[in-house]
Parts: structure tokens; sequence; C-alpha cells
């Protein structure tokens, strides 16, 4: 099912962009002048942060960050492969495409990889063990 819903263009009836640019073009044909410019006025992590629960959310569900689309496997190839990353990811080019500024993927891409990597680092090293077993070995043939 995946490896269809990524080839598809439109997906419940929404268009699913094919790459960055075409996300740029969505986004500028889906948002007001007046929203694009309170956007763009913020410094990009404020941006992103404020607007995740509604661009980021907004994204996440429409262009099938969880389920699987032709952008979201974009994106994965790209290096980000967390939904919540994706949005993160997507809102703080478009801020700096916005405002004209280099997007500066890879460092980006790596800052996401780094966050993820130390978040399972501390879950694995600050985890609680819920249940513990031992099994005891038969020992095999030559063995004591």
């Amino acid at each position: 099912m995946y490896e269809s819903r990524i080839q598809k263009e439109v997906l419940n009836g929404v268009y699913i962009p094919k790459d960055l640019g075409d996300a740029f073009a969505q986004l500028n044909q889906k948002i007001d002048a007046t929203s694009k410019q309170k956007f763009k006025s913020l410094p990009e992590e404020e941006a992103a942060r404020k607007l995740h629960f509604s661009l980021g959310r907004w994204m996440v569900v429409n262009w099938s960050f969880y389920e699987g689309s032709r952008f979201s496997d974009f994106l994965k190839k790209t290096g980000i492969t967390h939904p919540d990353d994706m949005a993160q990811f997507v809102m703080i080019t478009y801020h700096r495409y916005l405002n004209q500024t280099p997007l500066d993927v890879k460092p980006l891409v790596e800052k996401f990889q780094a966050s993820r990597k130390e978040e399972l680092e501390n879950r694995t090293k600050n985890g609680t063990i819920l249940h513990e077993e031992k099994r005891k070995r038969e020992p095999k043939d030559g063995e004591r």
C-alpha cells in the first residue's frame, strides 16, 4: 500500500507536492498575504514552533506524512524521517524561502537527525525495565 501511495499525485482529494519547491508553491497558494507576512517577520524557530499545531499539523495530515506520500518519501530520502520533523523542516525552509535566505538544507537535516538520535539515546539510557527474565541454557554435548 505504501509503494502505491508514494506514486500518487492526489491522496484523499488533496494534491501532494513532489518536492520542496512544489510544497512552497502550494503553501504560497494556500496562505494569504497577511498571514504570510506575519510568518515571514518572525524568527524562523519561533515561526515553526508557533505554527507547529496549526500549519504543521495540517501538513502532517493532508500531505500524509504518517501513512506515506510522494512528498513524505521525498523528505525521507532527504534524511528527515519523523513526521513532526518533516513539518518543522518544511516550515523552516519555507520561512527561509520567503525571506530569500539560503535554505541550507544539509545542516538543517543533520540538526534534526542529531536531535532524534539524542532523544533515542536518552530514552534508552533513562528508560525503566518493566520486566526481565533470565533463561538457563541447556549445555551442548561436550560442554559443562
